[in-house]
């Protein structure tokens, strides 16, 4: 039996039925889904039973993996392996973290809308997030869909976004929650990286805006009236009639498209109950900027 495609919206999102990611997917399958990423980038596959080796071998079928960033940073020792993004809210003895958690204060920026890497010279192309254990109330996810919503700018906004670059970073999200709590190792292992702010997705060749809360300045543009300008798109490309929202079961298994969509989790009560996520995330194939042909900063 081939798989089964149910789409949520005509063009956004999608569940993807008769299929078992624990085991070698036929290659008819694995191109059906392919072609189901490309168009509703989203995906949703649920009660899936995985180890964390089928989550990775799953997550490389659409490209090499990315290593989490929970690496370069002086937190408490990693709870799951470096290829994985814990995004529990576990302590390394699987223990709900302290109120005054460092790690807390650092993975709240996830409440924020975001797209997984910007901050990364190679960004994100894919992430596969797993539920191993889910929240009773809240903890959803929300997914922006940045092509529909480049779509609906007016032609003016269009051509003044053309080729214009922002300079994302890890650290840019932190401190619009007040989080600036990083030491210069912690700083130079994660340096910023210029990506374009709007790209053309490879597959269907549709525009897409690029945002996230991560992103800073803008390139030839004032500080505070780039910064508006961000926060404009982003308050743009959220929308409600952009937005489908995710509320997890265990074991679901959901993989979206990070070029053409941003994310992010919405509260719970993370000092109450145990809640394990994890992610896989498979790298772009270049920085944005040298595949729209631009040329960046840290390029020339």
């Amino acid at each position: 039996m081939s798989i089964t495609v149910v789409p949520i919206t005509p063009s956004f999102a999608a569940e993807i039925g008769d299929v078992n990611l624990s085991e070698q997917i036929a290659p008819p399958d694995l191109s059906a889904i392919k072609e189901a990423f490309a168009k509703y980038a989203v995906l949703i596959f649920p009660d899936q039973h995985l180890s964390a080796d089928q989550h990775l071998d799953f997550a490389r079928h659409f490209g090499p993996l990315d290593m989490w960033i929970g690496t370069y940073r002086k937190d408490a020792a990693l709870r799951v392996r470096e290829e994985l993004t814990d995004a529990s809210n576990l302590d390394e003895n699987n223990e709900i973290w302290g109120q005054e958690s460092r790690r807390r204060f650092f993975q709240l920026g996830a409440r924020l809308w975001h797209t997984d890497n910007s901050f990364k010279q190679v960004p994100a192309r894919a992430s596969l997030l797993y539920a191993r254990s889910i929240v009773p109330i809240g903890g959803h996810t929300e997914f922006a869909d940045e092509r529909a919503a480049y779509d609906a700018l007016p032609e003016q906004m269009k051509r003044r976004l053309a080729s214009l670059m922002v300079e994302h970073s890890i650290f840019n999200s932190r401190a619009r929650l007040g989080f600036t709590d990083f030491d210069e190792e912690e700083r130079r292992k994660m340096p910023p990286a210029t990506q374009a702010l709007v790209r053309t997705i490879l597959e269907s060749g549709r525009k897409s805006l690029y945002l996230a809360s991560h992103a800073g300045r803008i390139l030839g543009i004032a500080e505070e009236e780039g910064r508006a300008l961000i926060d404009e798109l982003i308050a743009h490309a959220t929308q409600r009639q952009f937005v489908y929202t995710h509320r997890w079961r265990l074991h679901d298994l959901v993989m979206w498209d990070d070029r053409c969509t941003m994310h992010h989790g919405t509260e719970f009560d993370d000092l109450r109950w145990k809640r394990d996520l994890q992610r896989a995330t498979v790298r772009d194939v270049a920085n944005t900027c040298d595949q729209e042909g631009v040329v960046s900063p840290a390029t020339a």
